[in-house]
Order: structure tokens, then C-alpha cells, then sequence
């Protein structure tokens, strides 16, 4: 026999307001009854409320983005943006590669493809062409399956997910990136849970690397800890080892047990070849030792906003790769659950075809030859003009990106009077520039550099 308890107190007042509710009243009874009883709360929409966020301060643009929304707003005829990284043509507009159109059509055709989730670790084409891309088709850590490698989110994502996954499984928790690197490095791999601290890199009195710097740097870090490498077309300064220098730093990282993480974003387009882009890469590998790989596809094929990337971790050996990949799905999992399949088919299908593999080698190589061009007439242009200063590092430098010098005041001068837009630093995107551009930029420079000095 069961005894009937008596409701709670919490049971009463429910059934209590319920039961005034179902009471007829008039309109206005109950109207006062609302008043009466409800509250405006905090996050409510009613009149005169305060935002619970009020006290939120606004955040300073971008460095390098932020570039982009001021040029923008100007509204000047020979306004130029050299500030993002991003290929332009000849012409000054955004570049599809063919080759990317044709892999896209070839995917529209395809009646069969779907568009389910990928797993955590995304493409499994991709993976294994995006490894072989970057190590090597020959490379004998492939071959002997000790390296596991994710599709990420192009290369900040691979980085996040590489510098979280060493945050948790790493003995060493600081990361020793290059002075300068650019500018969401620091941002990314503090917020995974790294401590970061940086080695010299840039020699502003010669525009070149400071290698003894470099090599002092490193060799005074903590055994097993990690070290941010630029694979080829440094960011922001264009500044890259020799490969005599990049194997004595490849001595002194395994010396110490320092653990490399490539970052990788521009294979390919620094020299126009992908084998010697991947060359630094391909050293520390080739010893046996282990090491991380972030790649971009971003640059390379043109694929910038479809966030194309990969994370590869090089192993000791298959049973430690196979245990790593399982780790690194755990990071995965909670921060997107799984990446994104588009653009990654476009690069499987790209990677594994032999014809538009070719022809993609020959679009890139162009966009490497352009950009070379390019510094070759600024530093005509400069010479011509008599502008103060030894202006070589811009045919020496490679890449992408050139670190001209300039300082800061110059920067705002060639902004305010040329409507030049770059960061603050005196980075320049060579792949911003034209044939046309060129005149304006070099009398931009003369001028910043004999005026506002």
C-alpha cells in the first residue's frame, strides 16, 4: 500500500498560478496581474534596457586585415593595396587558377558525389596526396606509415590544431618563433596553451637573416622545445636560409632535441617549384626525426577562402603515428568536428590527376615568374629615381611578401599623400603590384624616404 505524499511547496505555487491563469477576469485584470508578476530581466528587449555587454570595449582592427578595410574607404583613383596576402593579376584582379575550374567542373559533373560529413580527420585523398605533396612521393616516413596527417583549416587552423595537440601531449610548452613572423603566429599558439618566445630571424642593418643570431638563439633554448620554422618565402620579411644554413640548423635543432614546426604556406610559389619550396622540409625529415607540417593551399591554388589545409606529424615509427592521429581527433572534435569537403576535393583532384597536376605546376610557376618580374622593375624603378639607399634586398628577398624598411612614419606618409595602403611594419605584397603600380609605388618611396625621413 502506498502512502500519498503531499505536493512540494515549489508543486503548490505552480498549480497556484496555474489556477489564477484559468480564473475569468477582465482584460484589464490580468493585464495588471503581467505587470504585477513579470520583471524585466537583463538580456530582455524592453525599452531603456541596458546591453549586458555595455562595458565590452571596441577592439583595434586587424594589423594586416585592418589594412584592407581602410584602403577601402578611400576613395581615390590610384589608390593601391599592398597590405594582403593575396595574388592579383596584372590587371589588379583576384586570380582563379583553370586548373581549379576545370577540378570544379569535373566535380559538378559527378552525379555521385554527396555531401555527408567527412570524418574528424577529413579527406582521406587529400591527406595522403597533401603528405607525399609536401615530403615527398619517395619519402620513407610515408612509406613506412609513421606519419599521420588531418585536413585542417588551410594553414591557421593546422597550426591551432598542432600547437593544441602539443599542448597536451608535449613535455615542452614553449614555442620559440622567429623575430619578426607574422602576426597571428603569437596570437594562435598562446591561445592553444603555448608559451612563446622568439629567436632572432630579421638583420634590419643588412636586410638579411641573422643567422649567428639565429643559431645563438636556439642554441641557448631549453632542450625539447618547440621551434616555429618558415619552409621557404618567409612572412613578413622574405627571408629564407641557405640550404647550407638550413642543414647546420637542422644539426643544432636535433643536437638539443628542439621539436621543428614547419609552417608551410607557400610551396611552390616562392621559387615556382615545388620540390625546392619543400626542401627544408624534406631535410629535417629525411634524418628520421620527428616534426610537425602545417600546410596552406591558400596561396598555391588560389583557394583562399575555401580554407583549404593540412596538419602532418612525422613519428618515430606506425604504432606512435596510428596513437597521435587518435589524440589529435580529440582536438579536432570539439573545435569543428570535421573540416569541409569542397575545397579539399578540388586539391585531391587536382593532386591525384596527371594532366591537371602539370598544368597546375605551369599556372604556379607563372604566378612565382609575375611576382619575381615585379620586384625586378621596383628595384629598376627605385635605382632609377636615385633613391637613397641599397635597395638589392627587394630582387634578393623572395616570396610573396618584401620588407622594405621602411618605418612607420614613412608608411603613413606614403599612405596619406600616395593612398598607398601596407602595414605599419613596411611590408609590401609583391603580388599586389603591377606593371602600371610600379611607377606610383617607387615615387611613393623616393618620396617617403627623402622627405620623411
Amino acid at each position: 500500500m502506498h502512502t500519498q505524499q503531499s505536493p512540494s511547496p515549489s508543486v503548490d505555487r505552480r498549480l497556484s498560478v496555474l489556477a489564477r491563469h484559468l480564473e475569468p477576469s477582465s482584460s484589464a485584470s490580468v493585464q495588471g496581474s503581467i505587470n504585477h508578476s513579470i520583471v524585466a530581466a537583463p538580456t530582455s528587449g524592453y525599452a531603456g534596457a541596458q546591453s549586458v555587454f555595455s562595458h565590452i570595449v571596441r577592439a583595434p582592427e586587424d594589423p594586416i586585415l585592418g589594412v584592407t578595410v581602410a584602403y577601402n574607404k578611400d576613395t581615390s583613383p590610384v589608390k593601391l593595396n599592398l597590405g594582403v596576402g593575396a595574388y592579383r593579376t596584372e590587371e589588379g584582379k583576384p586570380l582563379v587558377l583553370n586548373v581549379v575550374r576545370q577540378a570544379e567542373q569535373l566535380l559538378v559533373n559527378d552525379r555521385s558525389r554527396i555531401k555527408e560529413y567527412l570524418p574528424i580527420t577529413g579527406l582521406a585523398d587529400f591527406n595522403k596526396l597533401s603528405a607525399k605533396l609536401i615530403l615527398g612521393a619517395d619519402s620513407p616516413a610515408i612509406q613506412e606509415n609513421r606519419v599521420t596527417t588531418v585536413q585542417c583549416l588551410s594553414g591557421t587552423g593546422s597550426l591551432r590544431v598542432g600547437a593544441e595537440f602539443l599542448a597536451r601531449h608535449y613535455h615542452q610548452h614553449t614555442i620559440y618563433i622567429p623575430q619578426p613572423t607574422w602576426g597571428n603566429h603569437p596570437k594562435v599558439f598562446t591561445l592553444a596553451g603555448l608559451s612563446v618566445k622568439s629567436y632572432r630571424y630579421y638583420d634590419p642593418t643588412t636586410r638579411g637573416l641573422h643567422f649567428q643570431g639565429l643559431l645563438e638563439d636556439l642554441g641557448s633554448a631549453p632542450s625539447g622545445a618547440i621551434v616555429l620554422l618558415h619552409a621557404c618565402a618567409h612572412n613578413p620579411t622574405g627571408v629564407d636560409p641557405t640550404i647550407d644554413q638550413w642543414e647546420q640548423i637542422r644539426r643544432l635543432m636535433r643536437s638539443k632535441g628542439l621539436l621543428p614546426f614547419f609552417d608551410s604556406a607557400y610551396q611552390g610559389f616562392a621559387s615556382g617549384s615545388l620540390d625546392t619550396d619543400a626542401q627544408s622540409v624534406r631535410m629535417f625529415v629525411a634524418d628520421g626525426g620527428e616534426a610537425l607540417v602545417a600546410q596552406s593551399y591558400a596561396k598555391n591554388m588560389g583557394l583562399y577562402g575555401e580554407r583549404v589545409g593540412a596538419l602532418s606529424i612525422v613519428c618515430r615509427n606506425a604504432d606512435v603515428a596510428s596513437r597521435v592521429e587518435s589524440q589529435v581527433k580529440l582536438v579536432i572534435r570539439p573545435m569543428y568536428s570535421n573540416p569541409p569537403i569542397h575545397g579539399a576535393s578540388i586539391v585531391a583532384t587536382i593532386l591525384k590527376d596527371r594532366n591537371l597536376y602539370h598544368e597546375w605546376t605551369l599556372e604556379l610557376k607563372a604566378m612565382a615568374d609575375r611576382i619575381i618580374r615585379m620586384r625586378q622593375q621596383l628595384f629598376d624603378a627605385l635605382r632609377a629615381r636615385g633613391t637613397p639607399g641599397d635597395w638589392s634586398h627587394i630582387i634578393k628577398q623572395i616570396g610573396m611578401f618584401t620588407f622594405t624598411g621602411l618605418n612607420k612614419e614613412q608608411v603613413a606618409f606614403m599612405t596619406k599623400e600616395y593612398h598607398i595602403y601596407m602595414t605599419s611594419d613596411g611590408r609590401i605584397s609583391m603580388a599586389g603590384l603591377s606593371s602600371r603600380t610600379v611607377p606610383h609605388l617607387a615615387d611613393a618611396i623616393h618620396a617617403a624616404v627623402t622627405r620623411a625621413r
